[in-house]
């Protein structure tokens, strides 16, 4: 299976060029699943919820859907996307994965950092696994890879195959997702930004070096922290099937779940 993710810098509030940005990017990628950063339409650092409420668009009616179906239909592959998504009273944090049929699934955000407690509601989606082509696909965002039970739940539901919108400004990510791989033998594909933002007496400056790690806990591929970047590589999805760590040690048959009840 053809994978990647574009690393790129938003142009804060500028839905359209963003989105310009993307479909030129894309144009001529040859890959069955990308996936962008997190509110990668919009920017991140909000002014405040009213601001926030007028960038983000309801699903699957808003300009950036239409974009990205439009994108995967043409392209003939899966994108997964971090967009602002307003329903009725609240926003979420949310990601589309977008299939080239024009079947959207849905995530929002259930682990929220930092500000944006400020400014979002919480995810209030249960986790799910999507079938595409030869792969059972998860979707977490940002912040959600601290907590290991995201992956691990999405490993048990069937994942083999993490996609992870982000917007880091922490160093601490990049190396924690080779472990979040290799303790449950699958694949993520983590998509940054980078650049800064300043706004209201705040700056903020993104870490880039969005990758792809492998089931073994490997690096597969890596972009710089400071550079727009577009990768693709080709991974063996049966790699993420073989749960034994060793001939004598199974990744999900050896838990022993009645000692990790409080």
């Amino acid at each position: 299976m053809r994978v990647g993710f574009l690393q790129f810098h938003p142009i804060f509030a500028d839905i359209g060029q963003n989105l310009s940005r993307i479909e030129a990017k894309l144009s001529k990628v040859d890959a069955d699943l990308l996936v962008l950063p997190e509110l990668f339409n919009t920017g991140y650092l909000f002014s405040g919820r009213k601001q926030l409420r007028q960038l983000a668009e309801e699903i699957p009616d808003g300009q950036t859907t239409r974009v990205l179906k439009s994108l995967s239909r043409k392209r003939k592959m899966a994108i997964v996307a971090g967009i602002a998504e307003k329903d009725k009273d609240k926003i979420y944090n949310s990601s589309i994965f977008v299939k080239p049929g024009g079947d959207i699934h849905l995530y929002r955000k259930l682990h929220l950092f930092d500000r944006e407690k400020r400014w979002f509601d919480a995810g209030n989606l249960k986790l799910e696994v999507i079938s595409f082509r030869a792969a059972k696909i998860g979707v977490m965002i940002c912040f959600d890879w601290i907590f290991p039970e995201v992956a691990r739940s999405l490993t048990l539901l069937g994942a083999e195959i993490i996609c992870h919108p982000v917007n880091l400004v922490l160093h601490y990510c990049q190396r924690s997702m080779l472990t979040r791989s290799l303790e449950n033998g699958i694949f993520t594909i983590t998509a940054n930004r980078i650049g800064t933002e300043q706004r209201n007496g705040e700056r903020i400056t993104f870490t880039g070096r969005s990758q792809i790690t492998s089931p073994k806990g490997e690096l597969v591929v890596s972009s710089p922290r400071n550079k727009e970047s577009l990768e693709v590589a080709d991974i063996n999805v049966k790699e993420a099937r073989d749960k034994f760590f060793t001939p004598a040690n199974h990744l999900i048959k050896d838990r022993r779940r009645t000692f990790y009840r409080l």
